[in-house]
């Protein structure tokens, strides 16, 4: 967001000013933020008490813009409250549906849209240059053994990109032969084999150049759940690991590598708000469980210049025609729909 609009942007923890060792944040109704508009981007991913808690941060007198997209996956917290506050009618809503011309040529946002629409995208070879493609691999062990083809020799060559810091593969589960876990080991062999400078704890072995993220948020080190880096060092005579988040270098001790894990592969839930230059994705009936068309849609979604599809057409058809998901239980709508004023006009 800050290099779209060239003005600084903030995640809503960061804005509230997280209190890390009294819990809650320091932002709210006594100490609201100074600012007359407020505009908050992916809306679909705030749950309901981090909604709760900007809204009562939010001075009266400010406007506030909501940006989200209700067919990606909803927020990991509880509620849906983008979904709530769109299906209530009790605020002005503008929906942008129209794919324009330079939009069209890009084989991602049709293959999203297509996906969004219960149609299964065009998984024929492109006749020219395209963002947009489908490898197919009928097992699990083909899978891999092309995804890793795939990051690091194929896509470098061929679209000039770098295959750990612009390459991005992302997974429908943790779990499996395919699964983010299993392919973080495979790529890191494959990447960045570990040289004499290198820790293992957790079931992870760490060393200089791995990518890696943080899976809790640590408000002391600054560092945050999803948060992605790079390894500069490991110090086995200190016990301690650097890493360096956007060139901010961070530094760990040794019994605090439980909060990073290796970042070649993510699952798709992990990727929600973020964006990559290239996107690899694993396609599978291994991945049953978790094939849904809003999983797809998000996953798709991530690419900005590429997005590789890895396995089955079958997969992919389940994942479309899967819009079951698991409903969530909410009174958000209901209760906003009955602030709407007596016009019937939303207030």
């Amino acid at each position: 967001m800050t290099e779209a609009t060239g003005f600084e942007a903030k995640t809503i923890h960061r804005l509230l000013e997280i209190d890390p060792k009294g819990g809650g944040f320091k932002r709210g109704a006594d100490n609201p933020l100074d600012c007359d508009m407020m505009v908050v981007d992916e809306a679909s991913m705030v749950d309901v008490m981090l909604m709760q808690a900007l809204m009562k941060a939010v001075p009266d007198k400010a406007a506030l813009l909501i940006v989200g997209d209700i067919d990606q996956l909803p927020s990991v917290g509880p509620g849906q409250v983008l979904a709530d506050v769109i299906s209530s009618g009790a605020v002005a809503v503008v929906r942008l549906t129209e794919v324009f011309r330079q939009a069209a040529q890009s084989r991602i946002i049709t293959s999203a849209h297509r996906i969004n629409q219960g149609s299964i995208p065009d998984l024929s070879p492109p006749a020219t240059e395209s963002d947009f493609y489908f490898v197919q691999a009928d097992d699990p062990e083909t899978a891999v053994a092309r995804v890793i083809e795939l990051v690091k020799t194929r896509i470098p060559k061929r679209f000039g990109l770098d295959p750990i810091r612009d390459v991005q593969v992302l997974c429908p589960m943790n779990r499996g032969g395919v699964g983010a876990r299993s392919l973080n080991i495979e790529l890191q062999k494959s990447l960045n084999p570990a040289g004499d400078r290198k820790v293992e704890r957790f079931g992870w072995t760490f060393a200089p150049g791995d990518k890696v993220m943080q899976i809790e948020n640590d408000y002391d080190k600054e560092v945050y759940n999803g948060d992605t880096g790079t390894i500069e060092d490991v110090d086995t005579g200190s016990g301690e690991l650097m890493v360096s988040f956007d060139g901010r270098s961070v530094t760990y001790g040794f019994g605090e590598l439980d909060m990073l894990v290796l970042a070649y592969a993510a699952t798709i839930h992990k990727s929600q708000g973020s964006e990559y230059p290239a996107v690899v994705i694993p396609v599978l009936t291994q991945h049953y469980p978790m094939l849904q068309r809003n999983l797809l849609y998000t996953g798709v979604t991530r690419g900005k210049k590429l997005v590789v599809l890895v396995g089955q057409k079958k997969a992919v058809a389940i994942a479309v025609r899967n819009i079951s998901g698991r409903r969530r239980w909410s009174k958000l709508a209901e209760w906003l729909a009955a602030k709407t004023n007596r016009s019937g006009r939303p207030i």
